[in-house]
């Protein structure tokens, strides 16, 4: 029996504290890469293309472009990629406009790294490594 490929994820989120430990937490899950690491969408922009990323995760609140906007430029660069937008906070009419941009999932910054491992499994279509 062979091990699936890792899951590689591009992180994008302002916060450099934030951005590095959320790095370090998922490069200790077995099944998740990250693959590139960027404070904002014009950069992730500019690096999806080349590492080809299984799932992005984006802060919804970025400087210049929001979540929306990058979650829509995401998916025209990397159509592959399945997008999970990280949020301290959201409001129903942005929830659904990030679902119409797009995204596959939204999970919110105070849930524990299970969940967020858990958003990206699901976005990569690795259900089955979930309970």
């Amino acid at each position: 029996m062979h091990e699936a490929a890792p899951i590689d994820v591009a992180l994008i989120e302002d916060n450099e504290g934030y951005r590095q430990a959320l790095e370090v937490m998922l490069e200790v899950t077995p099944d998740v890469r990250v693959v590139a690491s960027v404070p904002d969408g014009e950069s992730a922009l500019r690096v999806c293309p080349d590492v080809d990323p299984d799932v992005v995760l984006i802060d919804y609140r970025l400087p210049g472009w929001d979540g929306v906007e990058t979650t829509s430029a995401i998916r025209r660069a990397c159509p592959r990629a399945a997008v999970v937008v990280l949020t301290a906070s959201v409001e129903s009419g942005e929830l659904a406009a990030l679902y119409d941009a797009g995204a596959v999932a939204c999970v919110t910054k105070d849930r524990g790294l299970e969940d967020i491992v858990g958003a990206i499994r699901q976005a990569a279509g690795r259900n089955e490594s979930l309970r």
